[in-house]
């Protein structure tokens, strides 16, 4: 396939008002997929698909042909700069998991469940906890959901454990990020970010953090923020984290210090703190507090955001799989299922039909579970066109593509 596509790059570069070697060099340099993707194109009659564009598209055409990989090499950074989102593991079961101590003082309102191990259930205080006749949750007039508590019945010790550990894992995954490719934002406000409004990616503070006033999160809905805060996060009275149209359940505050909520203060993210968690009188949280040491809550309201975007589910698969998307034919964007056995590292990336790399949607390290993966056509510097294009999965030994159609 490749070799036929170099022995038409001459002539289309001649038809284009351009050197024959350029066109070669585009071509050659970005048309470089496996061997088991080129047998795959192959069976899907691609072959015969680049046939027909050199012999049909007229010469206006070629120029944009020779200069796509220009534009999805730009593409291809917009995509590889975001970051993925914080696998919670089992943690993502729990809106506040902690393992010394949970506390509530006034009118506080819980929606999810609250998780505490080691310690027993006695250092769950505030709740008036109702033992469930089995033992193995109990329940308040202050949360709608469950409560867990390390000296309950089988299986909650051992859910709790696990979640605890899963916990940890996801705060030093967190906490070990770096940017993809270069350039995190850098103490940025010198660790005052009230006031400011800050775009996706990865942050990082060598000291700590404060909301004096409003910070406001600029995205979309499966856009990721990453915060690294290697002292304490204290956000003012009344102060609020505006985030539109993002989920609070893709924006992830990994504090190595404490955290404290002000007074009547609204937050928004996962908080993943490996000391104290504090909300203060009126707080509210959209999130979830995760503490590696103790929660304390003061007639706060808290509620569970979700899993984040292309996390996975927490019972582990039989099997690895890349699913059909769906939608399909689709526009402008549609859904890639695919599961994974195992842990480990994990390539999904898109081409067009003549093999060239044009997005891509995960590359990094992923545990075992199902994942749900959104692709728009409008991503990038420029929509794509209506056509066949392929998307690979790549984890381990595992190589699976499959084939989607974009009708506009």
């Amino acid at each position: 396939m490749f070799k036929h596509i170099r022995n038409h790059s001459s002539e289309l570069a001649r038809r284009a008002g351009v050197s024959a070697q350029v066109g070669i060099n585009h071509l050659t340099n970005q048309v470089k997929l496996s061997d088991q993707m080129e047998d795959s194109l192959l069976k899907t009659h691609t072959l015969n698909s680049i046939r027909r564009i050199l012999r049909t598209s007229p010469p206006s055409r070629y120029l944009r042909f020779l200069l796509l990989p220009l534009v999805i090499l730009m593409a291809r950074s917009a995509a590889l700069s975001q970051q993925l989102p914080v696998n919670l593991g089992t943690a993502a079961n729990y809106v506040i998991l902690a393992k010394t101590g949970v506390s509530a003082t006034g009118t506080t309102a819980i929606t999810g469940n609250i998780g505490i191990s080691p310690a027993a259930s006695t250092y769950i205080t505030g709740f008036s906890l109702i033992a469930d006749a089995t033992n193995v949750f109990a329940t308040s007039s202050l949360v709608t959901g469950k409560i867990y508590a390390s000296n309950y019945a089988t299986p909650t010790p051992s859910n709790l454990t696990t979640a605890i550990g899963d916990m940890r894992t996801a705060y030093t995954d967190a906490a070990g990020r770096t940017p993809t490719p270069s350039g995190a934002f850098l103490n940025v406000g010198a660790g005052e970010i009230g006031g400011q409004t800050l775009v996706p990616g990865l942050y990082k503070w060598t000291t700590g953090v404060t909301i004096s006033t409003n910070v406001t999160l600029s995205g979309g809905t499966n856009d990721v923020w990453i915060f690294q805060i290697a002292g304490n996060l204290a956000e003012a009275n009344g102060a609020k984290v505006m985030i539109g149209s993002a989920q609070a359940r893709n924006i992830f505050w990994q504090v190595a210090g404490q955290v404290t909520i002000g007074t009547t203060a609204d937050f928004k993210g996962v908080i993943l703190c490996q000391t104290l968690i504090a909300l203060n009188s009126g707080a509210t949280l959209e999130g979830r507090a995760l503490a590696q040491t103790a929660v304390t809550l003061d007639a706060n309201a808290i509620t569970d955001p979700g899993v984040a975007t292309g996390i996975a589910s927490v019972v582990a698969p039989k099997g690895f799989d890349l699913s059909q998307n769906y939608p399909n034919p689709f526009n402008p964007s549609t859904t890639i299922r695919y599961s994974l056995e195992k842990a480990g590292m994990v390539s999904l990336k898109v081409y067009n039909v003549i093999g060239q790399e044009i997005g891509t949607l995960v590359n990094g390290f992923q545990a075992a579970g199902s994942y749900s993966v959104l692709f728009n056509s409008k991503d990038g510097k420029v929509s794509l066109g209506s056509g066949v294009y392929f998307y690979r999965l790549d984890a381990g030994s595992f190589v699976s593509i499959r084939r989607m159609i974009l009708m506009k």
